[in-house]
């Protein structure tokens, strides 16, 4: 069983609430079935790397703005 990131999920959720899209749509403008964005973001999938830059370029965030949203993450006292 693959361990998954729990940072990346909560990054992912943020930025698609920032950018003021469902996951319906979210998920057709990245191609993917509304199924694996909504485990992506409830961290029970580890996703593939290509299904994390689809997410990123639907919501013209820059790879390396995700990974330094995921460090932070990683930073912040559990909740």
């Amino acid at each position: 069983m693959t361990k998954t990131d729990p940072a990346l999920s909560p990054v992912l959720r943020r930025f698609r609430h920032r950018s003021g899209v469902t996951q319906e749509a979210l998920a057709f403008k990245a191609d993917l079935t509304i199924a694996t964005l909504s485990r992506m973001e409830r961290g029970v999938t580890d996703p593939a790397w290509s299904s994390v830059r689809a997410v990123a370029r639907a919501l013209n965030v820059a790879m390396d703005e995700l990974g330094a949203a995921v460090e932070m993450e990683t930073k912040l006292p559990i909740r």
